[in-house]
């Protein structure tokens, strides 16, 4: 790197998801680095375990020193903005026409019938639109945020591909899978964890192991979390007779829910469109598991080609999701195949060090700054979707035109 570039990621708090991707940038950028934090973590977050052990040196907060962070986003060659609804923190830095990239889950997770708002529509083209042919770009954490944001006519051409990079760990693949799979016996082990609430539906892991178990399978299933739908998906596994080989640990933290993920073959991911990333599906396929997953989550299509590094269902589908796990139980071979596949996924292509690496190079191809250089370009993704490759509309539509691929670009 020729020269320090000075970079600052302006969002709502660090954490742990955030945090290896936030390391990568301080090292690479060789300390010119800064990530400014604007509110404190909600309790309930804390509670989950989100807020980081010790503060990193590269973060600074607004609400402790507002001056300073002020002047700070305003004087560094890029902004990185996300994580707050908030516009204040930039609106100084547009009006100077200065760059900025802009990381943004979905506009319409809950329907893209809501564009028709008129209030809504305003506000969009106060915050988005107006800027499309000033130097701000998008980081589309999620597959389907590109199409939102073309229903709203803005960043023709300058949408790219991002994400969420947790903590990605290296393992010897012989020793990883060997120690899969639940008891003594080694029985398939499958795995659900996330908050107990609506839209990630606890129920359907329920369901599914119902019908594993109807189909004459052996089996565990581990479901992880607390929320409002736990008494629920209790009583629901009571009444379908699973207390043999269901199993509700409750909330665990995040560390503990990496060590069963590393045990589990494989990973119910039964989040609806309202998922707007999802970073459990970085940690499940890091720690090699076989992923059965809601093709709706935004993580989905930029990380798993169906059959290949996973399995993919139908939003709402059930017998599609039951049908999954029951192939993946039936099929140890199969699920080792896909839990390698996904595996290599992460550490080969979705990862921190990667996305850091990339957005550098980026940054130096669309803002002209030839310094601002990162890693170089790692592996390719098997969905041909990498961190910082041009952003694909993608159809909401669950179609599999070809094998291994579910939606199409428009």
């Amino acid at each position: 790197m020729k020269k320090s570039c000075k970079i600052a990621f302006v969002s709502n708090y660090i954490n742990h998801h955030q945090i290896p991707f936030c390391d990568s940038m301080y090292r690479l950028l060789e300390g010119a680095f800064t990530f400014v934090q604007t509110e404190r973590m909600e309790q309930e977050r804390v509670q989950m375990g989100w807020h980081a052990s010790r503060r990193p040196d590269y973060v600074r907060c607004w609400y402790e020193e507002p001056e300073a962070c002020r002047r700070l986003v305003l004087d560094c060659d890029v902004a990185l903005f996300g994580g707050t609804d908030d516009e204040s923190y930039i609106e100084e830095r547009l009006r100077a026409g200065k760059p900025v990239m802009r990381v943004s889950e979905r506009l319409y997770k809950t329907g893209q019938w809501k564009a028709v708002s008129p209030r809504g529509l305003l506000k969009k083209y106060h915050d988005h639109t107006r800027y499309r042919k000033s130097p701000v770009w998008l980081l589309c954490a999620g597959a389907y945020v590109a199409s939102d944001f073309r229903i709203i006519r803005a960043y023709p051409g300058k949408m790219y591909c991002w994400g969420y990079f947790p903590e990605t760990r290296r393992y010897d693949l012989d020793t990883l899978f060997s120690g899969k799979g639940y008891g003594e016996e080694k029985i398939p082990y499958l795995l659900w964890a996330a908050r107990m609430i609506d839209w990630k539906h606890p129920e359907l892991a329920v369901e599914t192991a119902r019908t594993l178990r109807e189909r004459g399978l052996r089996f565990h299933m581990d479901i992880i979390g607390d929320g409002e739908l736990r008494p629920m998906a209790e009583r629901l596994a009571g009444e379908y007779g699973l207390e043999g080989c269901v199993s509700f640990p409750g909330y665990q933290p995040p560390e503990e829910v990496r060590r069963y993920m590393e045990q589990a073959d494989i990973f119910l991911f039964t989040s609806d469109r309202q998922e707007g990333w999802g970073a459990v599906a970085n940690e499940a396929m890091n720690s090699g598991c076989a992923l059965v997953a809601d093709h709706m989550i935004g993580a989905v299509p930029y990380l798993v080609r169906h059959g290949e590094n996973g399995l993919v269902y139908g939003d709402g589908r059930k017998e599609q999701l039951f049908g999954a796990a029951e192939r993946l139980v039936r099929d140890r071979a199969l699920c080792r195949e896909l839990g390698e596949a996904a595996y290599r996924t992460i550490v080969e292509v979705w990862n921190a060090e990667n996305a850091a690496g990339r957005l550098l190079e980026l940054i130096g191809a669309v803002t002209g700054l030839d310094w601002a250089r990162g890693a170089g370009p790692g592996g390719q993704s098997l969905t041909g979707y990498a961190p910082c490759g041009p952003a694909p509309v993608l159809r909401e539509r669950f179609r599999r035109t070809e094998p291994g691929r579910y939606a199409r670009e428009r």
